[in-house]
Order: C-alpha cells, then structure tokens, then sequence
C-alpha cells in the first residue's frame, strides 16, 4: 500500500466501527482525509482493534512522520551544560522521552483536531496509546493527580517513551500552590525518568497552553525545578526544553 491507499483503508475501517459513521463519505482531497482520519482517531473510545489495522495504521504514521522530518537530539547544540533549548514539533523529536501535557483522565485529548500537545502526541503515536493509558488508569482506580506522572511506550514516535504529566490550571490569581504543583510536574518525569534509566528527557511548556498559567513564571519554575535536579547524581544527563511559540523561545533564552 501507498500513503493514499493506507489512508483511506483507515478511514474506511473507523468509519465501519461506528453506526452512526458507516454511510459518510470519504472525501477526495488529501488534507481533507488527513483531517477525518485525525477526527475519527481522536473521538474513538480506548478499545481493541485487529492487528492488520495496526500494521497499516503503524505504516502510515511512521512515514507521515519521516516525511515531516526527525531531529536527531545529537544534533542539537546545548544552551548550557546537559540543556537545550529547540523550538520545533516535540512529535518528531528522537530522545529518550517526551513529556506530553495530559489531562487528568490521562486518555488524550476528546476533541477533533484539537491543537493542543496533548491531542498531537495521541495522533501520531497511534490509538495503542489511548488503550495504554486506559489500563493505568483502570488499574489506578482514580484520575490522575495534578503535578504526577504516567510513563508509556511511544509506539509510532521517534522518542521511546511518553512522560504524560498534568498540570494545573489557572482560573484566577496564580497562587504559590500553582507554582509548586507545576514544579512537582517537573520532579515527578524526572524522577520517572531514573527510575528507568533514561538518559534523555524534552519538556514541552507544561500549562501554558489551555491550561493558561503565565508563560514566563512557568518559564522560570521549569528551568530552575530541573537545574536543581540535576546537580544531583542522575540518569538523565541531557534536558531539551521544547517551544512552540517565539514568546517561549525568548523567554527559556533569557533564563538559559
């Protein structure tokens, strides 16, 4: 199968999955099944499906993934000694762990195409990580606490593991419990990150999205909660602080 062809049989076997989608159209442009495709992905329930979907489905986001380009972390140049600081798509970043901004369900993001980082990772890792996290938090028996961390397998990204962490979310004045509570989202992927003995870790900028805490307080509890842990004695030797938008970037500039 070619991209085309591994597409619209993805499409094809969602739409067959639900009733209430089996007679919609497939439609004929490329951006157009790229965006259904994503849709029908981000609203399927963590379920099981047969293998052959996720040879194909496995297929299809690798090479949507190559196409877009992986950065190498070996090819990054440290701001300072074990820290960086890039501005690009944390989705094709090839490390040890990315650090994804979930929610408390800890399932990924509901909504259609939703930009957020949360609904990116899930998209192309694949729908394996949705049932992953699904198990977790079955077997936890409760939603995921703010400032805690979940560790899954990375399925079709370049990076092998996902840190998935929530932060808190700002409705108001932020207040000093905010800030230590994004400070324990930090910890709590660096820790998860010894305790399986990885060596690498990119941070996307946790909360400041949908969440809204500021930018530059977040900035500053970010920088200095993993400068403070890696003058201890750790596995991880190397932190890429991942931006998105040119705010951040000067921002984690300025600190760096």
């Amino acid at each position: 199968m070619n991209q085309k062809e591994r597409r619209k049989y993805l499409i094809r076997e969602l739409l067959q999955e639900n009733v209430q989608y089996r007679n919609m159209e497939i439609p004929a442009g490329e951006a157009e099944q790229k965006q259904l495709l994503r849709g029908l992905m981000n609203v399927r329930p963590p379920k099981r499906i047969g293998r052959e979907f996720l040879k194909v489905q496995d297929a299809y986001l690798q090479e949507e993934t190559a196409a877009k380009g992986i950065t190498e972390l070996d090819d990054l140049e440290p701001i300072s000694e074990g820290l960086y600081l890039w501005q690009g798509d944390i989705t094709t970043l090839r490390c040890d762990a990315i650090v994804n901004a979930a929610n408390s369900g800890m399932t990924g993001c509901y909504v259609p195409n939703h930009r957020c980082i949360d609904n990116c990772i899930h998209s192309f890792s694949g729908i394996q990580l949705r049932v992953d996290c699904a198990k977790i938090m079955q077997m936890q028996g409760h939603e995921e606490k703010t400032g805690k961390a979940k560790i899954t397998k990375a399925y079709n990204l370049p990076c092998r593991y996902i840190l998935h962490t929530v932060g808190p979310i700002i409705g108001g004045t932020l207040t000093k419990t905010d800030c230590g509570l994004l400070a324990g989202c930090y910890r709590s992927c660096l820790e998860l990150a010894v305790k399986n003995d990885l060596k690498s870790v990119a941070f996307c900028c946790i909360s400041t999205g949908e969440f809204h805490f500021p930018n530059d307080k977040a900035a500053q509890i970010a920088v200095s909660t993993v400068r403070e842990f890696m003058q201890k004695e750790t596995s991880v030797k190397r932190v890429v602080f991942n931006v998105f938008k040119d705010l951040d970037e000067e921002i984690y500039g300025r600190l760096l």
